[in-house]
Protein backbone atom coordinates (compact mmCIF):
# COMPACT_ATOMS: atom_id res chain seq x y z
CA UNK A 1 0.00 0.00 0.00
CA UNK A 2 3.11 2.14 0.41
CA UNK A 3 4.24 2.20 -2.43
CA UNK A 4 1.10 2.51 -4.09
CA UNK A 5 0.55 4.93 -2.18
CA UNK A 6 3.90 6.91 -3.48
CA UNK A 7 3.08 6.29 -7.04
CA UNK A 8 0.11 7.84 -6.86
CA UNK A 9 1.75 10.94 -5.26
CA UNK A 10 4.47 10.78 -8.40
CA UNK A 11 1.62 10.57 -10.72
CA UNK A 12 -0.13 13.70 -8.97
CA UNK A 13 3.41 15.75 -9.24
CA UNK A 14 3.63 14.56 -12.57
CA UNK A 15 0.28 15.58 -13.42
CA UNK A 16 0.28 18.68 -11.97
CA UNK A 17 3.73 19.30 -13.74
CA UNK A 18 1.73 19.01 -16.66
CA UNK A 19 -1.06 21.50 -15.92
CA UNK A 20 1.16 23.81 -15.00
CA UNK A 21 3.01 23.18 -18.65
CA UNK A 22 0.02 23.84 -20.02
CA UNK A 23 -1.32 26.58 -18.66
CA UNK A 24 2.13 28.24 -19.05
CA UNK A 25 1.26 27.55 -23.07
CA UNK A 26 -2.03 28.68 -22.91
CA UNK A 27 -0.83 31.89 -21.43
CA UNK A 28 2.38 32.45 -24.07
CA UNK A 29 -0.87 31.78 -26.75
CA UNK A 30 -2.84 34.32 -25.38
CA UNK A 31 -0.10 37.17 -25.41
CA UNK A 32 0.55 36.45 -28.69
CA UNK A 33 -3.63 36.65 -29.46
CA UNK A 34 -3.17 39.96 -27.90
CA UNK A 35 -0.27 40.98 -29.43
CA UNK A 36 -2.06 40.53 -32.76
CA UNK A 37 -4.79 42.06 -31.62
CA UNK A 38 -2.70 44.93 -31.16
CA UNK A 39 -1.33 44.79 -34.63
CA UNK A 40 -4.99 44.26 -35.92
CA UNK A 41 -6.02 47.14 -34.10
CA UNK A 42 -3.05 49.65 -35.01
CA UNK A 43 -3.93 48.38 -39.28
CA UNK A 44 -7.25 48.96 -38.65
CA UNK A 45 -6.68 52.40 -37.35
CA UNK A 46 -4.39 53.01 -40.22
CA UNK A 47 -6.76 51.97 -42.88
CA UNK A 48 -9.66 54.22 -41.08
CA UNK A 49 -7.27 57.13 -41.53
CA UNK A 50 -6.86 56.21 -45.15
CA UNK A 51 -10.27 55.78 -45.70
CA UNK A 52 -11.33 59.56 -44.48
CA UNK A 53 -8.66 60.78 -46.67
CA UNK A 54 -9.78 59.20 -49.43
CA UNK A 55 -13.08 60.62 -48.82
CA UNK A 56 -12.44 64.24 -48.29
CA UNK A 57 -10.06 63.58 -51.46
CA UNK A 58 -13.07 62.46 -52.95
CA UNK A 59 -15.41 65.39 -51.76
CA UNK A 60 -13.13 67.77 -53.29
CA UNK A 61 -12.85 65.96 -56.18
CA UNK A 62 -16.77 66.30 -56.98
CA UNK A 63 -16.83 69.86 -56.34
CA UNK A 64 -14.11 70.24 -58.81
CA UNK A 65 -15.85 68.12 -60.86
CA UNK A 66 -18.97 70.27 -59.94
CA UNK A 67 -17.28 73.57 -60.87
CA UNK A 68 -15.78 72.15 -64.32
CA UNK A 69 -19.13 70.97 -65.14
CA UNK A 70 -20.58 74.29 -64.83
CA UNK A 71 -18.35 76.35 -66.60
CA UNK A 72 -18.50 74.03 -69.33
CA UNK A 73 -22.07 74.10 -69.48
CA UNK A 74 -21.56 77.59 -69.76
CA UNK A 75 -19.13 77.06 -72.86
CA UNK A 76 -21.49 75.17 -74.58
CA UNK A 77 -24.37 77.48 -74.12
CA UNK A 78 -22.13 80.42 -75.15
CA UNK A 79 -20.88 78.47 -77.98
CA UNK A 80 -24.30 77.37 -78.87
CA UNK A 81 -25.71 81.05 -79.21
CA UNK A 82 -22.30 82.16 -80.79
CA UNK A 83 -22.97 79.80 -83.83
CA UNK A 84 -26.63 80.33 -84.10
CA UNK A 85 -25.09 84.05 -84.10
CA UNK A 86 -23.04 83.24 -86.99
CA UNK A 87 -25.82 81.68 -88.84
CA UNK A 88 -28.08 84.31 -88.98
CA UNK A 89 -25.73 86.58 -90.01
CA UNK A 90 -24.59 84.27 -92.78
CA UNK A 91 -28.46 83.96 -93.84
CA UNK A 92 -28.75 87.80 -93.48
CA UNK A 93 -25.74 88.84 -95.16
CA UNK A 94 -27.13 86.28 -98.35
CA UNK A 95 -30.33 88.33 -98.03
CA UNK A 96 -28.57 91.59 -98.14
CA UNK A 97 -27.90 91.80 -101.78
CA UNK A 98 -31.42 91.62 -102.80
CA UNK A 99 -32.11 94.72 -100.31
CA UNK A 100 -28.98 96.69 -100.64
CA UNK A 101 -29.86 99.21 -103.75
CA UNK A 102 -32.83 100.49 -102.06
CA UNK A 103 -31.56 102.12 -98.99
CA UNK A 104 -29.65 104.31 -100.85
CA UNK A 105 -32.05 105.50 -102.83
CA UNK A 106 -34.12 106.19 -99.16
CA UNK A 107 -31.31 108.44 -97.81
CA UNK A 108 -31.48 112.36 -98.04
CA UNK A 109 -28.67 114.92 -97.45
CA UNK A 110 -31.58 116.47 -94.87
CA UNK A 111 -31.28 113.56 -92.17
CA UNK A 112 -27.23 113.64 -91.59
CA UNK A 113 -28.18 117.18 -89.98
CA UNK A 114 -30.04 116.02 -87.00
CA UNK A 115 -27.26 114.25 -84.88
CA UNK A 116 -25.45 117.47 -84.94
CA UNK A 117 -27.67 119.41 -83.73
CA UNK A 118 -28.34 116.81 -80.77
CA UNK A 119 -24.67 115.95 -80.17
CA UNK A 120 -23.70 119.38 -77.79
CA UNK A 121 -26.22 117.75 -74.97
CA UNK A 122 -24.33 114.79 -74.43
CA UNK A 123 -20.88 116.52 -74.15
CA UNK A 124 -21.97 118.60 -71.08
CA UNK A 125 -23.22 115.60 -69.25
CA UNK A 126 -21.22 112.54 -71.43
CA UNK A 127 -22.07 110.06 -68.45
CA UNK A 128 -25.82 110.50 -69.36
CA UNK A 129 -25.25 108.64 -72.73
CA UNK A 130 -23.61 105.90 -71.30
CA UNK A 131 -25.35 105.05 -68.86
CA UNK A 132 -28.68 104.99 -70.30
CA UNK A 133 -26.80 102.44 -72.43
CA UNK A 134 -26.16 100.08 -69.07
CA UNK A 135 -29.40 100.09 -68.18
CA UNK A 136 -30.76 99.33 -71.40
CA UNK A 137 -28.34 96.65 -71.65
CA UNK A 138 -29.47 95.39 -68.07
CA UNK A 139 -33.16 95.74 -69.01
CA UNK A 140 -32.65 93.49 -71.92
CA UNK A 141 -31.07 90.68 -70.67
CA UNK A 142 -33.64 90.72 -67.63
CA UNK A 143 -36.49 91.07 -70.43
CA UNK A 144 -34.88 87.24 -71.56
CA UNK A 145 -34.92 85.84 -68.16
CA UNK A 146 -39.02 86.76 -67.82
CA UNK A 147 -39.23 85.37 -71.30
CA UNK A 148 -37.67 82.06 -69.59
CA UNK A 149 -34.64 82.01 -71.82
CA UNK A 150 -33.01 81.35 -68.58
CA UNK A 151 -29.63 79.72 -70.86
CA UNK A 152 -29.98 83.21 -72.76
CA UNK A 153 -30.10 85.60 -69.78
CA UNK A 154 -26.84 83.85 -68.14
CA UNK A 155 -24.98 84.89 -70.93
CA UNK A 156 -26.47 88.14 -71.50
CA UNK A 157 -25.38 89.00 -67.42
CA UNK A 158 -22.34 87.62 -67.88
CA UNK A 159 -21.37 90.00 -70.91
CA UNK A 160 -23.21 92.68 -68.85
CA UNK A 161 -20.50 92.42 -65.66
CA UNK A 162 -17.74 91.93 -67.92
CA UNK A 163 -18.47 95.13 -70.02
CA UNK A 164 -19.43 96.62 -66.58
CA UNK A 165 -17.47 95.00 -63.54
CA UNK A 166 -17.90 98.23 -61.20
CA UNK A 167 -21.25 99.48 -62.34
CA UNK A 168 -24.04 99.64 -59.22
CA UNK A 169 -25.99 97.26 -61.44
CA UNK A 170 -23.43 94.29 -61.47
CA UNK A 171 -24.03 92.60 -58.42
CA UNK A 172 -27.98 92.62 -59.56
CA UNK A 173 -26.78 90.92 -63.04
CA UNK A 174 -25.07 88.27 -60.52
CA UNK A 175 -27.94 87.93 -58.27
CA UNK A 176 -30.37 86.96 -61.85
CA UNK A 177 -27.58 84.45 -62.45
CA UNK A 178 -28.54 82.85 -59.64
CA UNK A 179 -32.23 82.85 -60.16
CA UNK A 180 -31.50 81.54 -63.48
CA UNK A 181 -30.25 78.25 -62.13
CA UNK A 182 -32.22 78.44 -58.70
CA UNK A 183 -35.25 78.56 -61.23
CA UNK A 184 -33.65 75.96 -62.89
CA UNK A 185 -33.71 73.77 -59.56
CA UNK A 186 -30.07 73.81 -59.89
CA UNK A 187 -29.11 74.37 -56.64
CA UNK A 188 -25.49 73.82 -56.26
CA UNK A 189 -24.70 75.89 -58.65
CA UNK A 190 -27.19 78.59 -57.56
CA UNK A 191 -25.16 78.37 -54.71
CA UNK A 192 -22.07 79.41 -56.21
CA UNK A 193 -23.44 82.61 -57.78
CA UNK A 194 -25.47 83.32 -55.00
CA UNK A 195 -22.18 83.17 -52.56
CA UNK A 196 -20.24 85.51 -55.29
CA UNK A 197 -22.59 88.31 -55.08
CA UNK A 198 -22.18 88.66 -51.06
CA UNK A 199 -18.27 88.94 -53.08
CA UNK A 200 -19.42 91.38 -54.92
CA UNK A 201 -21.83 93.67 -52.71
CA UNK A 202 -21.62 92.64 -49.30
CA UNK A 203 -24.15 95.41 -48.70
CA UNK A 204 -28.14 95.50 -48.56
CA UNK A 205 -30.20 94.82 -50.41
CA UNK A 206 -28.30 92.63 -52.54
CA UNK A 207 -26.05 90.45 -49.94
CA UNK A 208 -29.41 89.81 -47.56
CA UNK A 209 -31.42 88.74 -50.60
CA UNK A 210 -28.38 86.68 -51.72
CA UNK A 211 -28.09 85.63 -48.68
CA UNK A 212 -32.02 84.63 -48.36
CA UNK A 213 -32.04 82.60 -51.62
CA UNK A 214 -28.68 80.68 -50.02
CA UNK A 215 -30.96 79.98 -47.12
CA UNK A 216 -33.80 78.24 -49.63
CA UNK A 217 -31.22 76.51 -51.96
CA UNK A 218 -29.54 74.60 -48.74
CA UNK A 219 -33.49 73.87 -47.83
CA UNK A 220 -34.10 72.57 -51.53
CA UNK A 221 -31.46 70.08 -50.98
CA UNK A 222 -32.43 69.25 -47.56
CA UNK A 223 -29.66 71.09 -45.63
CA UNK A 224 -30.85 72.74 -43.17
CA UNK A 225 -28.04 73.89 -40.57
CA UNK A 226 -26.90 75.80 -43.49
CA UNK A 227 -30.18 77.49 -44.34
CA UNK A 228 -30.43 78.26 -40.91
CA UNK A 229 -27.03 79.81 -40.48
CA UNK A 230 -27.94 81.92 -44.16
CA UNK A 231 -31.31 83.37 -42.55
CA UNK A 232 -29.62 84.19 -39.25
CA UNK A 233 -27.17 86.31 -40.91
CA UNK A 234 -29.71 88.28 -42.71
CA UNK A 235 -31.42 89.09 -39.23
CA UNK A 236 -28.07 89.65 -37.20
CA UNK A 237 -26.28 92.02 -40.04
CA UNK A 238 -29.17 93.39 -42.13
CA UNK A 239 -32.01 93.34 -39.84
CA UNK A 240 -34.20 96.46 -41.72
CA UNK A 241 -34.19 95.15 -45.12
CA UNK A 242 -37.23 93.51 -46.94
CA UNK A 243 -35.28 89.98 -46.96
CA UNK A 244 -35.87 89.90 -42.72
CA UNK A 245 -39.34 89.47 -42.53
CA UNK A 246 -39.00 86.51 -44.68
CA UNK A 247 -35.52 84.98 -42.93
CA UNK A 248 -38.02 84.97 -39.67
CA UNK A 249 -41.02 83.31 -41.92
CA UNK A 250 -38.48 80.75 -43.03
CA UNK A 251 -36.83 80.19 -39.84
CA UNK A 252 -40.18 80.34 -37.76
CA UNK A 253 -41.47 77.23 -40.24
CA UNK A 254 -38.19 75.53 -39.74
CA UNK A 255 -38.29 75.16 -36.20
CA UNK A 256 -41.90 74.28 -36.23
CA UNK A 257 -42.37 70.29 -35.89
CA UNK A 258 -44.11 68.52 -38.52
CA UNK A 259 -47.16 66.81 -37.89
Amino acid sequence: MLVAAIAAGCATRASVHEVRAEVGTVRAELTEVRVAQDLVAADLARALAELRSIDARAAETQQTLRDATSEVVRLRTRVQVTEDEVRQGRVAAGARPATVPAPPAAVTPAQPAAPPAATPAPESNPRDGRDETVEQAFAAARNTFRAREHGQAVLDFLDFIAKYPKHPLAPSAQFWIGEAYFVQRDYPQALIEFNRVLQMAPTPPAAADALLRIGMCHASLREPVPAAVAWERILRDYPRSDAAGKARSFLRASRTPSR
